[in-house]
């Protein structure tokens, strides 16, 4: 089912015809000299997410994104380079698969959902309060509320910050501190602490005019079962479009499943990202 789901995704991402190229990010607001425009491209920041974690980005007033998160479960580091090949570099096995929407309902200000195939549903409302400029960095609000089991069983709110540093046109850094509460997602077990407190930090580098490469790692204090969650990858933008592969020492997309920590630092696992911007 949820590879039907993941098809049917992509389908929807690149259906109709391609999105026409948006004007240069200096492009302004009409009227408005000094106001960039948030329908133009923003080569440092091209996308709403890094791999993991959210950017500083925002979207128009009344206009949308989608995207696609895919993870195979199959560990890189599981048995053999013949196992491995056999299996078709991970690509024959199982993944975890996400579905996420997004929309501006006001300018500045977002809100979406994203959903699992583990059956874990996360919301958010993400606010933009200083532009770069204003001041040295770039600052969002964000607010989380996550369920498991369709967002019936073991609820992880968290709310935080995104802090964001462009380097002119060639990519940008990023911070996220941010409060996780009741990450541990197995209610029966009764620890004394049940709460995270991550520290992300991420970055995407422009390396040719529409090729990034995006990292991230993200340390935790308090409740931090398995390794610290890392990722890197490589991403291309065509359009509205943006197409990432990219290699996690685990399979979460959600705040509290990143806030969990991976599966090992020696655990890899390829996946991908694809999202699709309707504005």
């Amino acid at each position: 089912m949820t590879q039907l789901l993941a098809t049917a995704a992509l389908v929807f991402l690149t259906a109709g015809s391609p999105a026409p190229s948006a004007p240069a990010a200096s492009a302004t607001v009409q009227g408005q000299a000094d106001q960039p425009s948030d329908r133009a491209v923003n080569p440092s920041q091209p996308d709403f997410t890094i791999i993991g974690l959210p950017t500083t980005l925002k979207i128009p007033k009344f206009a949308s994104a989608f995207r696609v998160t895919h993870r195979f479960t199959r560990s890189l580091g599981a048995g053999d380079f013949s196992d491995l090949a056999s299996d078709f570099f991970g690509f024959d096995g199982g993944a975890q698969i996400g579905l996420e929407y997004r929309f501006g309902i006001m300018a500045g200000t977002q809100i979406g959902i994203h959903r699992t195939s583990d059956r874990t549903m996360q919301f958010f409302l993400q606010q933009h309060l200083i532009d770069q400029g204003e001041s040295p960095i770039g600052v969002d609000v964000i607010a989380i509320a996550e369920g498991t089991n369709n967002f019936r069983d073991s609820y992880s709110p968290g709310i935080g910050a995104v802090l964001s540093r462009t380097i002119g046109r060639h990519g940008a850094f990023y911070a996220h501190p941010i409060f996780i509460n009741n990450t541990n997602a197995l209610p029966s077990d009764s620890l004394d602490e049940n709460n995270t407190f991550i520290l992300g930090l991420g970055g995407r580098l422009r390396v040719r005019p529409t090729v990034y490469l995006v990292g991230e790692v993200i340390p935790r204090f308090g409740y931090t079962p398995d390794s610290t969650h890392a990722s890197f990858g490589i991403e291309k933008r065509a359009g509205g479009h943006s197409f990432q592969i990219n290699f996690s020492n685990g399979f979460g997309t959600t705040m509290s499943q990143l806030a969990r920590g991976g599966q090992g630092n020696d655990t890899w696992f390829i996946g991908f990202n694809i999202s699709r911007k309707f504005f």
